[in-house]
């Protein structure tokens, strides 16, 4: 690969084409069970500012000095998936051949203050890009600093909406979800759509993707309605316009789908009739297990890229990776590959946004010059005990 050496060792080859397959200025050659975060947190509470405990470390040796900054010392599950990224930045670094990188970990407590703290010693100490925040909320008080410097920030939140100008989203967007499903539908001749969404700010971001992207794509909307605590009140308003419509977009997590498909059926709809289409949340054994949803279809990252990752981070931790793992991974390995092929340029916005894309652990992404992202995704089909691809993640992105 241009500029790439292979991996440490021979085992690992075909993994780190994947990992950091990633070819700039020409056509790419590289190559989840609740994946995407609400809007609002869910690793659940955060500590309060005064929380902070700055643990600072510093993993490498290379030259090219790269911040990290993780809830390392939140509460709860916060604080156990930023350490499982932390592994799995430290895991890439180990799998990359001689990486001129050191990264500068710093904890930010879940909190924008600490953040912002966080990444204030990171700048303070040469970093030339900053990887994290995790939290949305924690992302524009760091990007307030590494704006006023001009440098670029790979952050990992899900909320779109924390992007911009120097803020890169490495992250699972329900966008991408929504695009790749409806897409896919549209594909195989469905051309009348309804949604049932939940009434938050998740199913206020797949709203107006559907809107939109049901519209590029030719197709119609036939029915369409949000629920809150009462699910039974909705499915009733929308059960008669169904009838219009041959698909139906369902975007909740496991426990709420299985009661909205519930519901759905109570007043009279034939989920059978429809073809059921979902996001990455429906990647959650909860939904393989509801009847109703047989043969539904979601997006989602091509499920072999994690379990290869997972494999090896098993044998390395002795533990398994959070889902998000891999999302420092990939940005570690990233920042590798770019600091030994694009010299000073490496992290600079036309570098970034490289309209070919990167190759990572779940498949292709690039970033848009928006800070948001796009991936190729796969679509798969609920079936009784996991699910069946039936449309592989794209090996390379379209114009």
């Amino acid at each position: 690969m241009a500029g790439l050496r292979e991996p440490n060792t021979k085992s690992l080859r075909t993994t780190r084409r994947t990992a950091i397959g990633l070819i700039l200025g020409t056509p790419l050659l590289g190559a989840c069970s609740g994946v995407q975060q609400t809007l609002n947190n869910q690793f659940g509470q955060q500590p309060p500012p005064d929380a902070a405990q700055q643990q600072s470390q510093s993993v490498g040796t290379g030259r090219v000095k790269v911040g990290l900054v993780l809830p390392l010392s939140a509460a709860g599950n916060a604080g156990v998936a930023a350490q499982s990224m932390k592994n799995a930045a430290e895991m890439a670094l180990a799998e990359f051949n001689n990486p001129d990188v050191q990264l500068l970990v710093k904890d930010d407590a879940g909190n924008p203050q600490g953040a912002q703290s966080a990444t204030q010693q990171a700048l303070d100490e040469g970093a030339e890009i900053i990887l994290g925040p995790l939290f949305a909320q924690s992302v524009p008080a760091a990007a307030q600093l590494t704006r006023a410097r001009g440098i670029s920030m790979i952050a990992f939140s899900t909320d779109s909406s924390v992007a911009g100008r120097g803020v890169y989203l490495l992250s699972f967007l329900p966008e991408s979800d929504v695009n790749r499903i409806i897409g896919y539908a549209a594909s195989v001749g469905k051309r009348s759509y309804a949604a049932l969404l939940p009434d938050n700010a998740y199913g206020g971001v797949v709203e107006a993707a559907f809107k939109q992207v049901v519209g590029t794509k030719g197709g119609r909307i036939a029915a369409f309605e949000k629920y809150g605590a009462d699910r039974a009140a909705a499915a009733r308003t929308i059960a008669q316009a169904l009838a219009g419509a041959d698909s139906l977009l369902l975007a909740d997590d496991g426990d709420a789908l299985a009661g909205v498909s519930d519901a759905l059926t109570a007043a009279g709809v034939d989920l059978r009739r429809l073809q059921l289409l979902g996001t990455g949340l429906w990647d959650n054994p909860r939904v393989f297990a509801t009847p109703a949803l047989q043969g539904g279809l979601y997006a989602a990252p091509d499920p072999s890229g994690f379990r290869s990752f997972s494999g090896r981070y098993r044998a390395r931790f002795g533990q398994d990776p959070v889902r998000t793992a891999t999302l420092a991974y990939d940005a570690v390995a990233l920042v590798a590959a770019l600091a030994r092929t694009q010299a000073t340029r490496r992290f600079s916005s036309d570098v970034l946004t490289n309209p070919s894309g990167f190759a990572g652990i779940d498949g292709l992404f690039r970033f848009r010059a928006d800070g948001s992202n796009e991936r190729g995704l796969a679509v798969m089909r609920v079936a009784t005990g996991g699910a069946q691809a039936v449309a592989g993640s794209p090996k390379s992105f379209g114009a």
